[in-house]
């Protein structure tokens, strides 16, 4: 193991080298014994060929492992909080449909769910018909992706070279700082990417450390992570992100608004996916979330909405593919349906603009008014006999106008930024209203009240069963 540990210290190593000594780091101990065991466990490996291993299989070698991966999240422990649901993952990538030659990335892979699921996809697409330099392309030059815990990094580089990706070129380091623990595997990425495919962390705080990166400084890890992945995208590139509720309908911070507002500006943002509560809860995550694709290079328009939040997903009854096929349906032509429906962003923005006009208006002349008034003030002050009761009422005039234009401001500024609550609410679906009076509602209370008091009643004229009674019964 040491000699393994240490492969990536040749000044020679390669990079299959490298990629074994990174996937050791994480292995202290092993429980192999004896020399004889030793043996027994190559003689096991040497036995595992995609020739002995029938592909349709449902074991296959690289599906046992991600299954391992699930059950630690389901047990809450360190593997949880970095594992995709599988459907999920497959959903998002069927979207986004990464092509052969275009890089894909993941800045937060975790355990390499969406990178090992991309390979998948373009190795299927391609079929029989694949070249040997498309393959080379594919396994070496392919993916890439970053992650920050020291007992994940080795897992996702594991998990990726069981699914056939030779080279898996990822960066062990804090993704938001910038503080690499090893890039050897990351040499010669691209400044940006053809493809993003992630799950940040959400409900996480950075410090002012990773803050300084950024454009709009904030402690919120998701926001962060998806400046970093518009940053990380290139022009005409596409993106699918899992991100949590409180991002999407969150306008009462400053970050939160100018990403959002970066995100329209620069990308389509062409379809949101509502997702149902649960989803994440088998990996240690109970906090509702939405799917995201976008398209960098053109600002949105209109954004197609789809709903699957009504779903009840628990543990025994898992979101799967088939929950997404109406979705897959009218995607193309991004057409309405109970669950679908779309919303037309320059639309909002151009009814924002006009609610927000007169209170703007009213601003700047409460704001002129009280300039007036403060120049009065300064004459009053410069007077060789001063006034005390009229720089007195000057002063309670100056504040009092200040404070009327920035309160008629920051009603301006709401309104506007409301056009970046982003949360998706179904107007197809019809809200539970109970239409009962006042009148009936008490009359109902009473009527239960009533037979509560009947039950109670009935409970107590029961004869109580004596000790000996119950011994014979038992």
């Amino acid at each position: 193991m040491p000699h393994l540990k240490g492969l990536k210290n040749r000044p020679d190593a390669s990079p299959r080298q490298k990629v074994i000594s990174e996937i050791m780091t994480g292995v202290e101990r092993v429980r192999i014994d004896t020399e004889r065991n030793f043996l027994d466990v190559l003689d096991k490996v040497h036995q595992l060929t995609t020739e002995a291993v029938d592909p349709t299989h449902v074991f296959t070698l690289s599906q046992v492992y991600e299954g391992l991966l699930l059950k630690m999240g389901e047990k809450a422990n360190d593997g949880g909080q970095f594992f995709t649901p599988r459907q999920v993952i497959k959903a998002m990538v069927r979207v986004i449909d990464p092509k052969i030659s275009e890089t894909v990335y993941d800045p937060g892979c975790g355990t390499g769910g969406f990178l090992a699921q991309s390979y998948e996809h373009i190795r299927d697409r391609l079929g029989n018909d694949a070249t040997a330099e498309q393959l080379e392309t594919l396994k070496q030059r392919t993916f890439w992706g970053r992650e920050k815990e020291n007992l994940i990094y080795p897992i996702a580089l594991a998990n990726l070279v069981l699914h056939g990706i030779d080279k898996p070129n990822l960066w062990h380091g804090n993704t938001l700082t910038g503080m690499e623990i090893y890039g050897g595997l990351f040499e010669g990425a691209p400044a940006a990417f053809d493809v993003v495919l992630t799950n940040p962390p959400f409900g996480g705080k950075e410090g002012k450390e990773a803050q300084t990166n950024f454009d709009y400084p904030t402690s919120a890890t998701q926001v962060l992570f998806l400046q970093h992945v518009l940053r990380s995208l290139r022009d005409g590139g596409r993106c699918g992100i899992v991100l949590d509720e409180g991002l999407l309908f969150r306008t009462n911070e400053d970050a939160f608004v100018k990403t959002k507002r970066k995100l329209l500006d620069e990308c389509d943002l062409w379809c949101i996916v509502s997702l149902p509560a649960g989803v994440f809860t088998a990996a240690g995550a109970g906090v509702k979330t939405n799917l995201l694709f976008f398209t960098k290079g053109r600002p949105t328009r209109k954004i197609w909405y789809y709903d699957l939040s009504d779903l009840k997903v628990r543990k025994k009854s898992p979101l799967t593919l088939a929950h997404f096929e109406e979705f897959f349906r009218l995607l193309p032509q991004r057409s309405d349906s109970d669950r679908s429906w779309t919303v037309d962003l320059d639309e909002r923005k151009r009814r924002a603009a006009e609610e927000a006009r007169p209170l703007k208006e009213q601003s700047a002349a409460k704001a002129e008014e009280a300039n007036q008034w403060n120049e009065r003030l300064k004459e009053l002050k410069r007077a060789a006999r001063r006034d005390e009761k009229a720089i007195a009422e000057a002063e309670a005039q100056c504040a009092e106008l200040t404070r009327e234009a920035r309160d008629l401001a920051n009603r301006a500024k709401e309104i506007e930024d409301a056009v970046y609550d982003l949360k998706a609410v179904n107007p197809h679906r019809k809200p539970d209203v109970d239409t009962r009076t006042p009148e009936e509602l008490i009359a109902f209370i009473e009527a239960k009240g009533r037979e509560i008091a009947e039950a109670l009643a009935a409970l107590r004229s029961q004869e109580p069963v004596s000790k000996s009674t119950k011994d014979s019964n038992q």
